[in-house]
């Protein structure tokens, strides 16, 4: 049997570099479940199909191809066979990719797959519901929080890296729209499981959070 981390949370608290860093340091496998549903997000753009058009995103689903890549150490993502890590990371994604990821149709694609890269490797995996809903009985789950100024800081501070122009304002108000569709909806919201560890992030730089949760781990494992 494989061993399973799961790590949840809202956008913005860091959880792919903490997961990244975790990864590197345990010698897991690391997948970035958002980036799934990030590249559906970017084709149903790039098709101009709206998150209402059930049949269009059904046709959608059936042919898109998902791969999630070590390559050099980083994690690349493919989307039918190009590289879209960086294209899954524009503000027009991030702010539908809550949208698509509410729909049942699209998590019904997902979630297997998500469980199925989990099936012979020992993971860490992080996403909104991966404690809750694809590995209820992960061997360690951690809810990784932080304030939402605090959030929308971070992600305007690497929007500014980026050379994505948007106000610290703009940001913090897209994170406010986004965290109100994800832990409102009704298929998979998000949540901090009954038995998931909380870990808040707030005053507590990237090297603290990593030691303590791979401290959880390591005393899990």
């Amino acid at each position: 049997m494989s061993f399973i981390v799961a790590i949840d949370g809202p956008a913005g608290t860091g959880k792919g570099t903490i997961t990244k860093l975790l990864a590197q340091k345990l010698n897991l496998v690391e997948i970035d479940t958002g980036a799934m549903y990030r590249c559906i997000t970017l084709e149903c753009i790039r098709n101009n199909i709206s998150s209402e058009n059930e049949e269009r995103i059904k046709e959608i689903l059936k042919n898109i191809k998902i791969e999630l890549k070590h390559i050099n150490g980083e994690q690349k993502v493919f989307l039918n066979g190009e590289d879209v890590s960086k294209k899954i990371r524009t503000p027009e994604v991030d702010d539908l990719v809550a949208v698509f990821a509410a729909l049942k149709v699209v998590r019904d694609k997902v979630t297997p797959m998500q469980r199925k890269m989990g099936e012979k490797d020992d993971i860490i995996m992080e996403g909104r519901d991966i404690g809750t809903v694809v590995f209820p009985n992960a061997d360690v789950k951690i809810f990784l929080d932080c304030s939402i100024e605090e959030r929308a800081r971070r992600r305007y501070k690497q929007n500014l890296e980026k050379d994505i122009n948007e106000s610290y304002e703009e940001v913090l108000a897209s994170m406010k729209e986004r965290h109100k569709l994800e832990t409102e909806r009704e298929i998979a919201p998000l949540v901090k499981a009954d038995d998931a560890i909380l870990v808040d992030s707030t005053n507590m730089t990237i090297d603290e959070v990593v030691e303590k949760i791979a401290s959880i781990i390591i005393e899990k494992r």
